[in-house]
């Protein structure tokens, strides 16, 4: 009985760990490293690959571009699944569809014509903005040589 048990338990942590890793947002990993592979590049080159902003401002010697992205996502949802549960809970299931906004709002802060840092906001949150704030950034990411390191070619000790 111990070893189905454990053989039980084994693979209830698998299915956990399956589903876990079926969550991650490849849009929002590449978001956040666009915080750091932007860094640097010229204001001519941002504009070029991400358009001109949806307002600027300038203070100092700091130029602000901001950049909004959005959309909206609907998906089936269930009113139950029939019968009646009385007030205040409802009357008989049904179908329908749920509509929430997914939005991003990335500043650039550059400083001598080139970015020196990029800040996300919006009314979302966690993942999902993140998500939304790749739509802002990914075609400036293609200007970023390749980020990814190189195998080593000295021989192993």
């Amino acid at each position: 009985m111990r070893g189905t048990m454990t053989r039980i338990g084994f693979g209830a942590a698998l299915l956990a760990a399956g589903l876990l890793g079926g969550c991650a947002n490849p849009a929002a990993d590449q978001a956040m490293v666009a915080q750091n592979a932007l860094v640097g590049m010229p204001k001519q080159t941002l504009l070029s690959c991400a358009g001109v902003p949806e307002r600027q401002a300038t203070a100092g010697d700091l130029e602000f571009f901001t950049y909004r992205s959005n959309r909206l996502i609907s998906y089936p949802s269930w009113g139950g699944y029939g019968g009646y549960w009385g007030y205040p809970y409802g009357g008989w299931g049904g179908y329908g569809y749920d509509v929430t906004s997914v939005d991003c709002e990335a500043t650039f802060t550059l400083r001598n014509g080139a970015v020196e840092r990029i800040v996300y906001g919006g009314s979302s949150s966690g993942g999902s903005r993140l998500g939304q704030c790749y739509a802002i950034v990914q075609n400036c990411l293609a200007q970023v040589p390749s980020q990814s390191p190189q195998p080593s070619m000295a021989p192993a000790r």
